[in-house]
């Protein structure tokens, strides 16, 4: 389909209708070529610096907006009718797609309109998809070879987006390293949803489009009819299955060929139970097997394995490497639910929440840091709800679990005492993806036991100066 919306891969081709750096297109001016495909090319922008009014009067410089974007120009001139209806058909999944299902695992999208340019008649008319630009795709980091500390985090994104369009009645059809788009943060977003069908009931239709390496068995022979080929979510499934083994095997298929027909022909052959799945030795034991449940042979063996159990299996692995995701109220509601029967004692912040100051008497040379419970729910309640709880650690040195809190629970808006901090913590995914291995060293009252423990940064938006602790242990 079309090129990540990032630096790197620009697609090798001698076509005049490119625009040069510094052409209006809207309200949005390109500043870079990013990549060109069959149907679409994709380009850097940046905002023009006034934006005419829809009323033809000048208007005030731009409100606050992306610092640039990726422009996704899709022509229409010259098409055949059928390759026109396409274009169109593909444009308009995405807007609606973009529209209907937004979520922090899939693109963001903008606006689209058509272009007008009379001065290249190859692309009057053409159609224009503004996204948000991301900083790479997985392809180049898949290339480049993915540090194996990520490796988990980027699939388990993957499996929220993947989760977020199943669950919202969307089969994404053509799930592929260069469709994962990467932040500065390497933050997963998915992206190119040209082929994106809405579910009717159990499945969908798309055009008899898509990418060979990532087509499950049952597409290879699957009947064309009046509205398209019938695509399922265990067809999004078998894809994520391929995409986890290159992830591991640095790029590498687990059905060989010298070309994409090559290995379709293997994939038909296990599929019909005439070959078995072979996969590269470098796949540890969990994400083999993960893998192996992905490719299962036909739809009714895979479809048991959705994005949503698949997401469960892989946190419930990463928690138990160290690596935490955090879930709001989820989260909170496991440690809530392992505390149980324990009196939790309360720190400075009932004062605080009820709008009066913190009591006085704070310990000297401590910051305030007050904490932030992504859960909006759990931030609107006044009461002290136990599933609102946030567990505070006794070492950030060791997973952050059920056996590594202490007694003492805070909630939102809770204000704690913090002595210093460190950078050497167990790391920590915030709801947003972003991962911290920051931690702040907090003052429990006094004769608890321990007498300090530790709030992830991800869970305050506090940032007070203070020291860095000598060594990053609980108990002092």
């Amino acid at each position: 389909m079309t090129p990540p919306h990032g630096p790197g891969r620009t697609a090798e081709c001698n076509r005049t209708d490119l625009l040069p750096p510094g052409y209006r297109v809207g309200d949005w001016v390109v500043t870079e070529l990013i990549g060109s495909g069959g149907w679409s090319t994709v380009y850097a922008a940046r905002p023009a610096d006034r934006r005419p009014d829809r009323t033809g009067g000048a208007a005030p410089e731009r409100s606050p907006c992306p610092a640039d974007v990726a422009l996704k120009v899709m022509p229409t001139a010259g098409l055949a009718p059928r390759q026109a209806r396409q274009t169109v058909e593909s444009a308009r999944r995405e807007v609606e797609l973009g529209r209907r299902a937004g979520h922090p695992r899939l693109i963001g999208f903008l606006e689209t309109f058509v272009l007008a340019a009379p001065d290249r008649p190859s692309l009057d008319g053409a159609i224009v998809l503004v996204m948000e630009r991301a900083a790479g795709s997985l392809r180049e980091l898949v290339d480049a070879g993915v540090p194996e500390a990520d490796r988990g985090r980027l699939i388990a994104g993957i499996c929220e987006g993947l989760a977020h369009l199943h669950r919202s009645g969307w089969v994404h059809a053509d799930l592929k390293p260069e469709n994962v788009l990467l932040g500065t943060d390497r933050s997963v977003k998915l992206s190119d949803f040209g082929l994106a069908t809405e579910l009717t009931g159990t499945h969908g239709y798309v055009p008899p489009l898509g990418t060979l390496d990532y087509l499950p068995p049952e597409r290879w022979k699957a009947p064309l009819g009046e509205l398209g080929v019938q695509v399922r979510p265990s067809a999004d499934i078998w894809a994520l299955g391929i995409v986890i083994h290159e992830v591991f095997a640095s790029g590498g298929s687990p059905f060989s060929g010298a070309t994409p027909v090559a290995r379709g022909a293997a994939v038909q052959e296990y599929g019909a139970g005439r070959a078995p799945l072979r996969m590269d030795h470098a796949l540890p034991p969990f994400w083999r097997a993960l893998a192996a449940d992905c490719l299962a042979p036909t739809h009714a063996a895979r479809a048991a394995h959705t994005a949503e159990s698949l997401l469960a299996r892989i946190r419930a692995h990463q928690g138990t490497r160290g690596t935490v995701r955090l879930r709001g109220r989820a989260r909170a509601a496991v440690l809530a639910t392992a505390l149980c029967g324990i009196a939790g004692a309360t720190l400075y912040a009932d004062a605080e929440r009820a709008g009066s100051p913190a009591p006085s008497g704070r310990p000297d040379g401590a910051g305030e840091i007050r904490v932030f419970n992504a859960e909006r729910g759990c931030r609107e309640r006044a009461d002290r709800d136990p599933r609102c709880s946030l567990g505070l650690a006794v070492d950030p040195l060791k997973p952050y679990d059920a056996d590594n809190v202490v007694p003492t629970r805070v909630w939102h808006g809770d204000v704690l005492a913090a002595d210093c901090q460190s950078a050497e913590g167990q790391p920590i995914i915030d709801e947003e993806g972003l991962r911290s291995t920051h931690w702040f060293r907090v003052r429990l009252p006094r004769g608890s036991a321990p007498p300090t423990a530790w709030l992830p940064a991800v869970r305050t938006k506090e940032r007070p100066a203070l020291p860095g602790c000598p060594h990053p242990t609980a108990v002092r």
